[in-house]
């Protein structure tokens, strides 16, 4: 995010809390910038009660990014230091009740809060974004270019000290875009130049960030279709051939050793097998079709992308990524046995 429009965006969460006969303060030099929080404390207070919190702004809270979020805001915090507050632009009513049941303080430009804790006591929901704020929302953010070969570089971190025709085929973006989308990555500290080399500046909080960009940005246009399976629950005998389609999301998170049973089958691949289909007996599923579905979705790398793993399932990065775009809480516990078993070693926190 933009420095100035993250304090920007501090402000108005700020000046929303005051609305609600709340003194906040809020000092800009207090704090670090780690584990995806900003360097700004707030102090809010009313009466004699008063509790610090560390800011943590993230724009554009939506249900598919909720799980990246509230991963990210539960890295461990510095020792002794204030509870993360969540600032964002808006959040609905669903969402609110999410955070509130995860105990999530947060606070948006909109009114909307929940703060409990130190005497206090602020649940405010309901309210609206008008004109010019819904207007603040549209930021630029990750592009798709960006977002592809950010991805490519997760996957295979040498990838980076490449040359930007072999990156650009990894990820499948235009080789013209190369020179931008580096520069971007530079400037915003993932990819650092040690000995005239590239290399990833890999950490748990650029996992993170991807994955809430992912779920934003890109993960909706791969979408192909969503199937109905009459032998949905004997999903792990359908025969898969790597070359052509993969496993990713829940399936996938379960031939990995996470307990829970898929509620949704994903498969990533231009278009299904048509044994598969005839075999399994798939169908188109109508709008409101909610049980025993299978989602085809379009791969968005190149083929010269390398990851390690089973040829049967797609990254471990994109599986993560994917169960956290869901919202759901025994998805997002699965993601965390992905990052803990395949992902902590090469993104640490940090």
């Amino acid at each position: 995010m933009n420095p100035y429009d993250e304090s920007a965006l501090l402000e108005q969460a700020a000046q929303a809390l005051r609305a609600h006969s709340l003194i906040v303060s809020v000092d800009a030099e207090r704090l670090s910038a780690t584990h995806g929080r900003s360097n700004a404390l707030l102090r809010v207070s009313q009466g004699r009660c008063r509790v610090d919190y560390a800011a943590a702004v993230k724009r554009r809270l939506t249900p598919s990014t909720l799980g990246a979020v509230v991963t990210q805001l539960r890295q461990p915090a510095d020792a002794g230091g204030p509870q993360l507050l969540l600032l964002t632009d808006y959040v609905t009513l669903p969402l609110a009740n999410q955070l509130r049941a995860r105990e999530q303080p947060f606070a948006d430009a909109a009114g909307n809060a929940y703060l409990e804790g130190g005497g206090l006591f602020v649940y405010v929901t309901g309210r609206k974004l008008d004109h010019k704020q819904i207007a603040l929302r549209a930021s630029k953010g990750f592009t798709t270019s960006r977002l592809k070969v950010l991805f490519a570089l997760l996957c295979d971190p040498p990838l980076a000290a490449a040359p930007y025709r072999a990156i650009a085929a990894a990820a499948d973006v235009a080789l013209g875009v190369m020179t931008t989308v580096l520069a971007d990555l530079q400037q915003d500290g993932s990819l650092v130049v040690v000995d005239r080399q590239r290399r990833l500046k890999a950490s748990k909080r650029l996992l993170d960030e991807w994955a809430q960009a992912y779920a934003l940005g890109l993960r909706g246009k791969t979408l192909i279709g969503r199937f109905l399976a009459e032998h949905f629950a004997a999903w792990p005998d359908w025969q898969l051939n790597p070359a052509h389609a993969r496993w990713g999301g829940e399936p996938a998170a379960a031939l990995l050793g996470c307990d829970p049973l898929p509620g949704m089958l994903t498969i990533y691949g231009d278009k299904l097998p048509a044994r598969l289909i005839a075999h399994e007996h798939l169908e188109v599923a109508g709008p409101v079709a909610y049980e025993h579905l299978v989602e085809l979705r379009k791969p968005f790398w190149g083929q010269t992308l390398s990851t390690v793993g089973r040829p049967d399932l797609v990254a471990p990065v994109l599986i993560y990524a994917d169960l956290l775009a869901t919202g759901n809480t025994r998805c997002i516990e699965a993601a965390q046995m992905i990052y803990d078993a395949h992902l902590a070693r090469l993104f640490p926190v940090v």
